[in-house]
């Protein structure tokens, strides 16, 4: 809105032209979404204390977490809006990569509000059942991706970028498109979902590679530094780092109120919609390999859980105390904090790694 406002004014006053410059509106958005999430946290904090919207504890697991139980959750939703509203602020509306992952976001969210709503008000512990979760998910990642595959132009922009190779590049075509693109999705919304059991654990890295991906958007989206990097010039992704912006934005808001000792949780309602945006940004800006590098803490927290159940149904034995794994180091007599901030090292220094392949091609 105010994007197209200021390209309106541009044309009598000079000195709104530079609110049409994507870098400019990149900051822009992610202090409007920190702004948002701080003036409406507190409120959102409270009223899910009145309606006593808590997040129950297992019983099995660490025993410092039972000291949790009753915290407020869904708190997600003070994410979702902040992104949203700063996404309709600063970014260009007529951009057809935007509105895609916009709606995909919201999409995943609405699944988590269901599944959380079931959980804390209704009080079924199951929510909503992990096949239905699994089939809503599936339709709106299928729908965003072959929206995707549609609009794309053949072959540069459904091609399988290899990190480091700067002419090497794996053709997918539209039906590959579509079948990578919905894998990455689906599991990166699930990713972040489950590493989001402590405080703090899933918003920073998410952060960190929303980050990240704003700087792979803007070089795909612009023609001069796409072509000098050997990327595929994709026009307007460069729109999505205005996106990525505004959900590092309410991350780091979020933050401030999820730092240990939590004041709220994100609830599925957060962790599958940011994991299904982190997704769905890294199909457009095609940068599947590099999100699987610098989300090496969400592969790894996703790949404890599969282990752990195979391991268990094979062999009746468990490979770790507990899955996911930060409940393992937990177990094994590390501090909750110790836990969260060794992750955040460990994702930054991956994130950099991705970073890197811009230039080391």
């Amino acid at each position: 809105m105010l994007h197209e406002l200021a390209q309106r004014l541009a044309g009598e006053i000079r000195l709104f032209n530079v609110f049409t410059y994507i870098t400019l509106r990149v900051v822009l958005a992610a202090l409007t979404a920190l702004a948002i999430s701080f003036l409406i946290g507190p409120a959102m904090i409270r009223r899910l204390t009145a309606y006593k919207i808590g997040q129950s504890v297992r019983d099995d697991g660490p025993q410092t977490h039972l000291v949790k139980s009753g915290t407020p959750t869904m708190g997600g939703a003070l994410i979702l809006v902040a992104v949203a509203v700063t996404t309709l602020l600063w970014a260009d509306l007529d951009n057809r990569y935007v509105w895609i992952c916009l709606a995909t976001t919201l999409g995943f969210g609405a699944i988590g509000w269901v599944d959380d709503w079931r959980k804390v008000v209704h009080r079924n512990p199951k929510g909503l059942s992990a096949r239905a979760k699994l089939f809503w998910q599936s339709i709106i990642a299928f729908v965003a991706v072959a929206a995707l595959a549609w609009s794309a132009k053949l072959p540069a922009q459904t091609e399988l970028l290899v990190p480091f190779f700067k002419t090497v590049a794996i053709p997918l075509g539209a039906v590959g498109f579509v079948i990578l693109g919905f894998f990455v999705v689906v599991g990166s919304s699930n990713a972040v979902n489950l590493t989001d059991g402590l405080d703090g654990l899933a918003i920073m890295p998410t952060v960190m590679i929303a980050g990240a991906l704003a700087v792979f958007a803007y070089v795909t989206g612009h023609a001069v530094f796409s072509k000098y990097l050997g990327f595929p010039f994709i026009s307007g992704a460069g729109e999505l780092a205005v996106f990525c912006a505004a959900i590092a934005g309410a991350g780091l808001a979020f933050l401030w109120f999820n730092a240990y000792p939590a004041e709220v949780f994100m609830g599925d309602v957060g962790a599958l919609a940011l994991g299904a945006a982190l997704g769905v940004v890294a199909v457009v800006v095609r940068q599947e390999i590099v999100l699987f590098i610098m989300g090496g803490v969400f592969v790894v927290e996703t790949l404890s859980v599969m282990i752990q159940v195979a391991s268990f149904k094979l062999t009746g034995r468990r490979v770790f105390r507990m899955a996911p794994l930060h409940h393992h180091y937990e177990l094994k007599g590390w501090k909750e904090n110790q836990v969260v901030v060794r992750f955040w090292i460990i994702t930054m220094m991956l994130v950099l790694f991705g970073l890197s392949t811009l230039k080391l091609r």
